[in-house]
């Protein structure tokens, strides 16, 4: 009775006619980007494979497994990092020891963590798209990885002339500072997505469907 309840409620989370029930009237939010976007998660949410990964009893629920070990992983080496950059901790180390000793394990974690979550966005492509906390989370996400390139790019016009140092310059603590504050905001939009506060079905400001993406075109589905 539990398992079956569980494949109800996951089948409701992909049946729009569903969340047409239940859905406010007037809603829809029509921009460019909108629709592209909503385009594009219907199309993926055609595949049948979609349909199969987010109802699979154990694969759905093995993928969001590894996506949180391999987050886990990448964000204990970028914290590690991170800290000896703000000049907080592992101050005997050289920094670039640091780094060369944990890039490669940070990277294998940050891109299992790309692909896993790429398949968990596979899985349910339509409400991803049209959660604010999704577009949130990859707002932040790409804010992190230009604040990484500004990192590099600042070591490397130093020449790593602090690298002994055991607190390096301002701009480099900055960066670092950046870099934990963006990366835990990944985390909490990461995990507010697995609530419905502010889905497109619910009742809610008018900007806040204009930020989610609400296209009340559900009838793409049927």
């Amino acid at each position: 009775m539990l398992l079956s309840s569980k494949l109800i409620a996951l089948h409701q989370l992909r049946n729009i006619s569903y969340l047409r029930s239940i859905a406010p009237q007037n809603i829809e939010e029509k921009t460019m980007l909108n629709e592209l976007l909503f385009k594009f998660a219907t199309w993926l949410d055609g595949f049948q494979s979609s349909t199969n990964l987010h109802e699979a009893i154990y694969a759905y629920g093995w993928v969001e497994g590894t996506h949180v070990l391999t987050l886990t992983l990448f964000l204990g080496m970028l914290l590690v990092i991170d800290l000896r950059l703000l000049g907080v901790a592992f101050k005997e180390l050289p920094a670039s020891t640091l780094v060369e000793r944990l890039d490669k394990p940070m990277m294998v974690g940050f891109v299992i963590m790309l692909i896993s979550g790429a398949l968990l966005f596979y899985a349910i492509p339509v409400r991803s798209t049209q959660s604010i906390w999704f577009r949130v989370k990859v707002v932040f996400i790409l804010a992190a990885g230009i604040n990484a390139l500004l990192i590099r790019n600042m070591t490397r016009a130093s020449d790593m002339s602090w690298d002994n140092d055991p607190v390096p310059p301002k701009r480099i603590r900055v960066g670092a500072a950046m870099s934990l504050g963006l990366w835990i905001l990944v985390v909490a939009s990461g995990r507010n997505m697995a609530y419905d506060w502010w889905d497109c079905h619910k009742e809610m400001p008018h900007f806040m469907y204009w930020a989610a993406g609400c296209v009340n075109e559900l009838a793409a589905f049927e």
